[in-house]
């Protein structure tokens, strides 16, 4: 969707809307005290300045609260709606700049409101456990300024700045942090920036995110040579012979792969593409956010009402 598409988005949304909206999803069943989790509430006024904001009594704590206590939402200047129309831009994966350009803010205070959102919504995700059939594989990223012999005038060098490096899978050490993905055939993927691609490293992640028995596919690096040791089964596939799927039943589907996974990374690419020089310290949350896109839309949830919901639940 084109930036300019969604510029009366914004006419389409007001405070009491976003206020309605976060409490359908922070509280489904009814309000509940966030100090003592007590149902017994009752409704104590609105707050001063934004009108619908509502307050709340807990009779059994005593304590008080409003809609936004103890969310990522909270402690604010900019408006409830301000801060939803963010979250959804986000979730359209447009750049600070453009949501910048939407919201008649500075591209510096989008900046500071996305970490803000981003990194809570990371913190507060439920974990992942997949199961049945998995794709395991991973994929370096380096710091690139431009494409390397990408398309070019004629006569014109291509523009070749990535950072020098030795080859191989990378390491976070050589600014290559390798990124670990697993995804479950049909279902939920999981993101991890990795120090390195060692098997210490990389077998916390697998079994503490994958049932036992689960048979998970790969290709032939020697890393997950142990996965049968670590309760699972195990195919892999062999790029460097040149195979890429292979039917081991003969029933003419080739079940072994992990192309489900390294069409995973296009996604992954695309996602990244406007958010240019991001830091390590940083790629986390873009991954964690990217996994929780994701993964709502496979579970077919609504994408606003989903990220409101991993922000205040």
């Amino acid at each position: 969707m084109a930036a300019s598409d969604l510029v009366n988005l914004s006419g389409l949304l007001d405070n009491a809307k976003c206020f309605a909206l976060v409490r359908q999803h922070r509280w489904p069943t009814g309000v509940r005290c966030p100090g003592c989790d007590s149902s017994a509430v009752t409704r104590d006024g609105h707050d001063d300045t934004q009108l619908h904001r509502q307050r709340y009594r807990c009779k059994t704590c005593t304590g008080r609260f409003d809609d936004l206590t103890a969310t990522v939402l909270a402690g604010h200047h900019q408006p409830l709606r301000v801060w939803v129309l963010c979250l959804y831009f986000m979730g359209l994966n447009l750049s600070n700049r453009q949501i910048a350009a939407e919201l008649g803010l500075c591209t510096s205070d989008v900046q500071a409101m996305t970490e803000q959102l981003r990194g809570g919504l990371v913190a507060r995700a439920p974990a992942v456990t997949l199961q049945g059939e998995v794709e395991v594989d991973e994929v370096r990223r380096g710091r690139a300024q431009g494409p390397a012999g990408g398309s070019r005038k004629k006569g014109r060098p291509g523009r070749c700045r990535r950072l020098a490096g030795a080859p191989g899978r990378g390491t976070l050490e050589k600014d290559k942090p390798p990124i670990l993905g697993l995804i479950q055939r049909g279902g939920q993927v999981l993101l991890h920036m990795l120090a390195n691609v060692q098997q210490k490293t990389i077998k916390p992640i697998i079994t503490g995110a994958v049932a036992p028995g689960t048979l998970i596919h790969t290709d032939e690096y020697g890393t997950y040579a142990r996965l049968e040791r670590w309760g699972y089964g195990h195919k892999t596939i062999c790029h460097g012979r040149g195979e890429y799927a292979r039917d081991e039943d003969g029933d003419g589907f080739c079940e072994v792969h992990v192309n489900t996974i390294e069409g995973f990374w296009s996604l992954l690419r695309s996602w990244l593409r406007p958010h240019r020089g991001i830091s390590q310290e940083k790629l986390p949350d873009y991954l964690g956010f990217f996994q929780f896109v994701h993964n709502a839309r496979r579970r077919g949830r609504a994408l606003l009402g989903a990220l409101i919901a991993g922000l205040v639940e």
